[in-house]
Formats: structure tokens, sequence, C-alpha cells
């Protein structure tokens, strides 16, 4: 009997990259991919952003200065599924380093100073609850008494069910944040990033003077697969993305992120009046936040506030400390 072998010589095992695509599977390392602001240099595809990397790559560098950061659910309902709802959100801090799923500020675009919001979906999907809600307002309410542009980036699951109909308050609450900065001609920008869907996406998001998106975001009130199994019908192609959301007009542009800073600043600038990043220097700066029209509707929205507000969260303007409230402004001369 004649047994014939063969023998194949295998070079090393090829070397498996940093980091692989999920879209189109290719690899890179992940130098090149933070080069790149989390974009695969590939195929184009956006990976998330948690809110801190999101500030640094929007925010001109020191710019961004944190408001309200203590202000934390109280747990009204005393919510407890398999565990209960403190020991969840001290969870999802631990994860993120946020104390909660939206982060709020001052800083400048572009040269251009604004009031920033910014959601995270890596704390508890970015769910908006009764925090999300009043920091938003406060954001809202802030740049209104100022004049100052508010951007928001909106990125969430939707409403937080450990709280409720309290959470479902939110989306008044927040739609009626946006009634104040239209009272009082501050520009809104809204910046809607993947996933976007439930309370956010129905409330203040989609109010915004301008709207736009990043590629491939998921933008829509229900995920595609719940409303497929819903109605048990075949969704169009692209249901809920962000391309099909400009197609039909929910959105005024859709914007790379390596585009996005430089377009929000021009944005901002278009609404401000056309003003230029250095005209601020000129002999005649723009006055902001001294206007009667800015000045009764920021007295209408805190006292609006002082009487809905209750005992849903916790360190309110009284508590909180000084560096976490921004100073009172000065009139100019």
């Amino acid at each position: 009997m004649n047994v014939t072998v063969e023998i194949q010589r295998r070079g090393s095992d090829p070397v498996k990259p940093e980091w692989v695509c999920p879209s189109c599977r290719e690899g890179a390392s992940l130098s090149s991919l933070r080069d790149n602001l989390s974009v695969c240099p590939v195929c184009g595809f956006h990976l998330r952003l948690g809110a801190r990397e999101r500030i640094r790559q929007l925010v001109d560098e020191g710019s961004f200065h944190e408001l309200w950061s203590m202000v934390m659910t109280l747990d009204p309902l005393r919510f407890t599924d398999l565990e209960p709802y403190p020991e969840r959100v001290r969870e999802a801090q631990a994860k993120t380093g946020l104390t909660e799923a939206i982060v709020t500020g001052r800083a400048s675009i572009d040269g251009t100073p604004c009031v920033l919001a910014v959601m995270d979906f890596g704390f508890m999907g970015g769910s908006m609850g009764s925090v999300v809600g009043e920091k938003l307002w406060r954001s809202a309410e802030l740049a209104a008494g100022e004049d100052l542009p508010l951007v928001a980036v909106c990125s969430s699951g939707g409403a937080r069910m450990q709280e409720g109909i309290l959470s479902l308050m939110q989306m008044a609450k927040t739609s009626c944040a946006v009634d104040i900065i239209n009272e009082a001609t501050s520009p809104f920008v809204a910046v809607l990033v993947d996933p976007c869907t439930g309370g956010v996406v129905a409330s203040f998001a989609t109010l915004a003077d301008i709207c736009v998106a990043e590629p491939g975001a998921l933008l829509s009130f229900s995920g595609p697969r719940v409303i497929a199994e819903t109605t048990r019908e075949a969704l169009p192609e692209g249901f809920g993305s962000a391309e099909r959301n400009l197609m039909l007009g929910h959105l005024d542009a859709v914007v790379p992120r390596g585009e996005l800073r430089a377009r929000l600043g021009n944005y901002l600038r278009l609404l401000g009046g056309g003003e230029e990043p250095d005209r601020a220097q000129g002999d005649q700066p723009r006055a902001r936040g001294t206007g009667r029209l800015a000045q009764a509707t920021l007295g209408r929205a805190r006292t609006f506030a002082a009487h809905a507000r209750r005992s849903f969260v916790g360190r309110d303007r009284q508590a909180a400390g000084e560096a976490e409230e921004p100073p009172p402004r000065e009139p100019s001369p």
C-alpha cells in the first residue's frame, strides 16, 4: 500500500488588526481611528461617541465650562425591578464617568460663544429622565437670558422607564424650553446622532431652528424592527436613517463628523446675523443678554420654573456650588 504524505509549510499567523469595522469588516489601527474622529477610514461608518469625546471634538480648546454637574435624581417613585433604580444610576456613573445622561455648559464653537448640551447614549441608553429635562431647561433658560445660541447633541433611546410618568413629562418640559428660546429669539441648533429615538426625537430634538444629523444615524420614534413586527409590513429601504429623513424633509442636512464643527460655526454665525468670529474685537461688539425681550423671557422662565419644579431632582439652584452656576451678567454700558 502506497501512502502519500503532503507537507505544506505555513507562514506565521496574520496579524490581527487592532480594530475591525462593524460595517465593512475592514481593519484599522486605533491611532488612525482616533485621528479620523472615530470614523472608519475605509467606509465612513460613524462610531458612537461619549459625551466627553463629543465635546472635545466640537468646542474650541479650553472653552467648555460645565454647569449643573451635581444635579441628580432623587428617585421619587422608589422604583425597583431586578435592582433598585439608584443602583442602576450608580452603575451607569461608574461606567461612563458622568453623573447623568447629559452634559451641559458654556462653550465656544468655531469662535462663537454658545450654551452646549450633549447627551450620552452610554448612560442608561441616553434615556431622558427628570434630570435630563431639568438640565436642558436650565440650558435653554441661560441661552434665552443671555441671548446665546443653544446647541444640543441628541442621542437617546427614549424615556427612562424607572421614572414613569415623570419621565414622559420631560417631553412637554423640554418643548416648553424650546418655546422660551424662540420667544427670546435665541438660535437653537440640534445635532441628531446615532441613535436618536423615542421621547427625545419626539420633543426638543426636532424643534430646533436647524436640525442636522451624522451619516447613518437611526432617527425614529420606534425602532424599525418594532414597527415591522407591529404592522407586519415590509419597511422602505433605509427606514429611519438620517439619509431618508433628509429626503423626507425632516432634516436640514446630513453632515459628516469631520465637517461638523465648522458647519456648526457657520450656522451659529448665520443665525446670529452673519457675524465673523473676530467681530467681537471691533469697536461695537454685539451686546448679549441685555435686550428687554431676553430679560423678560428669562424672568418668565424663572417664575414658571419656580412654580413647576418639585423635589424630583437634587441640588437645586440654592444648593448648587458657586462654580456650578453661571455668574450674573453685567449690563453693557
